[in-house]
Formats: C-alpha cells, sequence, structure tokens
C-alpha cells in the first residue's frame, strides 16, 4: 500500500511536467510527426529532414497508414507540428482522420501539406480546411511556357522557375534568395477575401493549370497570378500552416540541381529551394515571427502601484514587454506601431506606444470623464507575426462629492445672477418697509 501510495504521489508530482512537455509554446525540444507513403522519401529528402534535426526538433517517421496513428494519449498531445509527405494516401491508418489533423491545428499546433499529382481527396480536403483549394483536375500540372527552367531537353514545361516570392523579411528571412526555386507540381488557390491565408510563391502571369494528357479545348479554371505555388496559413489561435502542390519541392534532387530560368543569362550552381524550404520552415514551426507580451501593469503617475480602481481624470502611466523568439532565446522586439487601447464598448483612449528598444514598451493618458468598467487591450497584428491579444480590466469611478472643486468658472454667471438675486430682495424689502 505504502509503495502504491508513493507511485501515485511521484505521478501527481511529474504531471504539471508532462503538461509543459506538449506545451505548444514551448519553442524548445519541439516533436514532429513526419508522414510519408513510402520510406524512402526518408533518404530522398534527407536534406529537409537534417535541417529539422540540426535545429533541435525530434523528427518521428512513420507510413499514413500505420494502424498505430494516434496524434495524442489520454487528452495531451503527442507532437507539436505535422508534416504530410503522404500526398497519395486515401485513409490514414489508426485513430487519425481529417477531423483529428484539423482538431490538431484548431489546438494551435503547426502542420506542412505537401501534394503532388496524385493528390488523393483526403490531402485536398485537408488543404481545403485550411483555406486553400486545390485544381479539380487531379491529373492537371502547372506549366509555364515562359518560366521555366531551362534543361538539356525542352520537356513540357512543369518544371517551373519562380522567383515571385512574398516580400516580407519575416517570413523569408532577412537574407535575400537570389536563385529561383524549382516547382514541379499542381496548382492551387487562395480566397482573396481571406486575410490568414498569404502566398509565398506564386506562379508567372504566363502559368496556367492543365493536364499534359489531353488537349486543352478550352481556358483553364487557374491561371497567371490566380496560381499559387506555395501558401501559409496563420490562425486565429497563431497555429501556422504551409501548403504547396509539389513534393518535389523538397527534394534532395531540386536542391542540388543547378537552374537557369527561360530568358535569363544568369545560370546558378544550385536553386534556391533549400534556402526557401529551410526560411519558410523556420517561421512555421514559429522560430521566427513568434512574439510573446508579459507583465502588463499600469499605476497612477507619481505612484508604483497598481491601484484597485482609477478616478475619472487621473493621470496614468500603462506599460507592457513583447519579446520575440529568436530560434535560441527571447529577444526584445522593437517596433512602432504597437498601441493600447482604453476600451469600455469601444475604445475612449487609443495610445501610440513608445519603446525603450529593449522589450519594454509604454503610454501616459489621462482617464476620460467617463466612468464605469474599462479594459486595456494590446491587439496587434502585423504580417508574419503571432497575434498578440490581451486584456486587463479596471473600473473608473466619478468624483466623490466632497473632491468636486467649491468654485467651478464656467458656473460663475449662476453665482452672478444667485447673489444679484438675493441683493435685489434685499434692496426691495428696505424700499418697501421704510417708503410711505
Amino acid at each position: 500500500m505504502k509503495n502504491l501510495c508513493f507511485f501515485f504521489i511521484f505521478g501527481v508530482s511529474l504531471f504539471p511536467l508532462l503538461c509543459f512537455s506538449f506545451n505548444p509554446e514551448s519553442p524548445l525540444d519541439r516533436r514532429v510527426l513526419v508522414l510519408l507513403d513510402d520510406f524512402s522519401l526518408k533518404s530522398s529528402h534527407s536534406i529537409f529532414f537534417n535541417s529539422l534535426k540540426s535545429r533541435g526538433f525530434n523528427v518521428e517517421f512513420k507510413l499514413a497508414d500505420d494502424p498505430s496513428l494516434s496524434l495524442q494519449r489520454y487528452g495531451q498531445y503527442l507532437y507539436d507540428a505535422l508534416i504530410l509527405f503522404s500526398p497519395s494516401t486515401e485513409r490514414f491508418g489508426g485513430s487519425l482522420d481529417l477531423a483529428a489533423v484539423i482538431d490538431f491545428v484548431d489546438s494551435g499546433h503547426d502542420l506542412i501539406v505537401a501534394a503532388d499529382a496524385s493528390a488523393s481527396d483526403l490531402i485536398k480536403n485537408v488543404a481545403t480546411e485550411c483555406g486553400v483549394d486545390f485544381d479539380e483536375d487531379s491529373s492537371a500540372m502547372v506549366i509555364d511556357h515562359k518560366s521555366y527552367a531551362i534543361s538539356g531537353t525542352e520537356g513540357d514545361h512543369t518544371l517551373i522557375a519562380s522567383d515571385d516570392f512574398i516580400q516580407s523579411d519575416v517570413v523569408l528571412g532577412k537574407t535575400k534568395i537570389d536563385a529561383p526555386v524549382l516547382f514541379k507540381g499542381i496548382a492551387h488557390s487562395v480566397n482573396a477575401a481571406n486575410g490568414l491565408v498569404l502566398k509565398v510563391l506564386s506562379a508567372s502571369s504566363s502559368a496556367y493549370s492543365a493536364n499534359l494528357a489531353s488537349k486543352l479545348l478550352r481556358p483553364p479554371l487557374l491561371s497567371g497570378s490566380a496560381i499559387s505555388l506555395v501558401s501559409v496559413v496563420q490562425a486565429r489561435n497563431n497555429a501556422r500552416i504551409m501548403i504547396t502542390g509539389s513534393l518535389d519541392l523538397f527534394s534532395n534532387r531540386l536542391f542540388r540541381t543547378a537552374v537557369q530560368k527561360a530568358g535569363s543569362p544568369f545560370k546558378f550552381e544550385k536553386s534556391g529551394n533549400e534556402q526557401f524550404v529551410t526560411e519558410i520552415s523556420k517561421w512555421v514551426f514559429h522560430e521566427r515571427g513568434h512574439l510573446k507580451a508579459v507583465d502588463l501593469r499600469h499605476h497612477k503617475v507619481g505612484e508604483t502601484d497598481e491601484p484597485a480602481m482609477y478616478r475619472i481624470k487621473d493621470n496614468l502611466k500603462f506599460y507592457v514587454e513583447i519579446y520575440e523568439w529568436s530560434g535560441k532565446s527571447w529577444e526584445p522586439f522593437v517596433a512602432d506601431d504597437v498601441q493600447v487601447q482604453f476600451y469600455m464598448m469601444s475604445p475612449y483612449v487609443l495610445k501610440t506606444l513608445s519603446t525603450d528598444g529593449k522589450g519594454l514598451y509604454h503610454a501616459s493618458f489621462m482617464v476620460p470623464d467617463i466612468y464605469g468598467v474599462f479594459q486595456f487591450k494590446v491587439d496587434y497584428h502585423r504580417l508574419g507575426y503571432t497575434s498578440l491579444s490581451l486584456s486587463k480590466q479596471i473600473p473608473v469611478r466619478p468624483f466623490r462629492h466632497n473632491e468636486y472643486e467649491r468654485f467651478i468658472t464656467t458656473a460663475f454667471p449662476y453665482y452672478g445672477a444667485s447673489f444679484t438675486t438675493m441683493a435685489g430682495f434685499f434692496f426691495f424689502s428696505i424700499v418697501y418697509l421704510y417708503n410711505k
């Protein structure tokens, strides 16, 4: 009985540590599950997988139809990120299905989906749930007769050399990708009204999606700038997703292939695929652009303690600290567009925060002449960065009866009218009493 009690207490004491290890907000010691159609992909895409391991990720490989597949155990997720390199899989094994993948993302975890011409309805449905639609024609490929990669043979122009990148240092890093990226796969489109989806690598205006095995008798459904080659999604819960129609994009072969874009005199000894995939995977796995806000506090001017409430027209100071994950540690985040709202139904005060360059943001303002229950709100949404949304509630009271000014300047006319009435009544009384 004593031993049983010991193991029970020992297990309970370990439970918080286990919960922390599964915490998706912790960028360290993250576990990645890679689902494959064939274990041969481990060697054909080894450069990409080795880059993940070198950055500290614990990568686990399984076949997509493995009957033991499960993303969680005892209500806790076993992995922090999921990579689907299994485009032809019609059905996942074990307890994994479409709903489980979407729940995984809804819980704040990251996802990479790579498809190709053999993409199944399951993989396409995963992409659709994430806000991206692959071409309805399952045999269609992206073709470009102007921006193709020059090779020894003319080919069918399905090996595209694209350099139309998103202009964001947060998503693709500060080091410019000079060489074009080689892409061979299927097209997808994004909804322009969906602000959560970003096209990271776009097709040129001359590209179109069509079936090579049949004649093109009508205009293609997807063409030009409507085609996205690689897209990313940042959900409202800060989960990040990467979707592409090319599994070869991650392959060792395209990583090492020399590339020359048609119509360009420049030839590169190595494509930009490795740099592109490495940088975008850093963003997807929160190694860059990951923010956290801590120590939100406020107090009256001239004081240091946080009050239980404010009075209207009090002068106050507001502080918050914001840091960015650099891949190894939390570094101060420096920006000039962070704002605080003093909010009740609508913002009564909107103030841009100043920063000391060391992560501390601050502002001073006067409490508005409105009493009620207010909130300090910081809602920060910037392209490529995780969203910050934090608030702190504080009541605001009116003046007490003994806190008002005895004589108000704007009321002087009323004071004058009162004393004039009193004086007039006094003189009228004297005249009335003593005049016959």
